[in-house]
């Protein structure tokens, strides 16, 4: 329960003295509440005895802050791992992390999921009338090895957005060209974090 200051409080209702104990947190709108949650959950675990404790995260919170891009940045991503170890979790599952080098920030096992097995089945019965014309676009040049592994497994053609985002605003993309060709083909868009949803509106938009 959380208290009238906001402080959050977690007691278990049953022992998990020597058990494997699986923590599944969403990490949704109020991230940095979840976050803390997260952390006094595995604190009660860890005190309670529990064997090993996994923490699953479909949503790997501050996943894009895997590294620096300027200078006097945080690399909030290895915050995050460090956090969690410290708190008491012994493994990390998660889903379609931003970016494959966040496994190596975990002092421990990380369990790395991939969704694309799930999606390419649907996508497979969704237009196999239109086969032909697919093509796999990326919204942006950092999703390129991504789309291409997509646009592999569905033999189809590549095309890439090429776009521009202001460092220092939030949010706010514009779209300079396309590379590929899009006119008239049925475009599947391949990204992997939607924010604002502002990259896929204006790719959209584009193609």
């Amino acid at each position: 329960r959380t208290f009238a200051s906001g402080e959050i409080y977690t007691r278990f209702s049953e022992s998990v003295r020597g058990c494997d104990v699986f923590v599944v947190q969403t990490f949704g709108g109020a991230i940095n509440e979840w976050i803390m949650e997260l952390l006094i959950m595995l604190d009660a675990l860890k005190r309670a005895s529990a064997k090993r404790v996994t923490v699953v995260a479909p949503y790997y919170p501050y996943s894009r802050q895997d590294k620096k891009g300027r200078g006097r940045e945080p690399i909030s991503a290895r915050l995050i791992a460090d956090l969690m170890k410290t708190a008491g979790a012994d493994r990390v599952m998660s889903v379609d992390l931003h970016a494959a080098q966040i496994q190596g920030f975990f002092d421990g096992p990380v369990d790395h999921l991939f969704a694309q097995p799930v999606l390419l089945d649907y996508f497979d019965r969704k237009i196999i009338e239109d086969r032909e014309l697919l093509t796999v676009v990326s919204p942006d040049m950092g999703r390129v090895r991504v789309a291409d592994n997509w646009s592999d497994k569905l033999d189809a053609p590549l095309a890439i957005i090429h776009k521009r985002r202001d460092p220092t605003v939030a949010n706010q993309v514009t779209v300079h060209e396309i590379v590929g060709q899009v006119d008239g083909r049925v475009c599947l868009l391949v990204d992997d974090m939607i924010d604002t949803g502002g990259t896929i509106v204006k790719a959209a938009e584009a193609l």
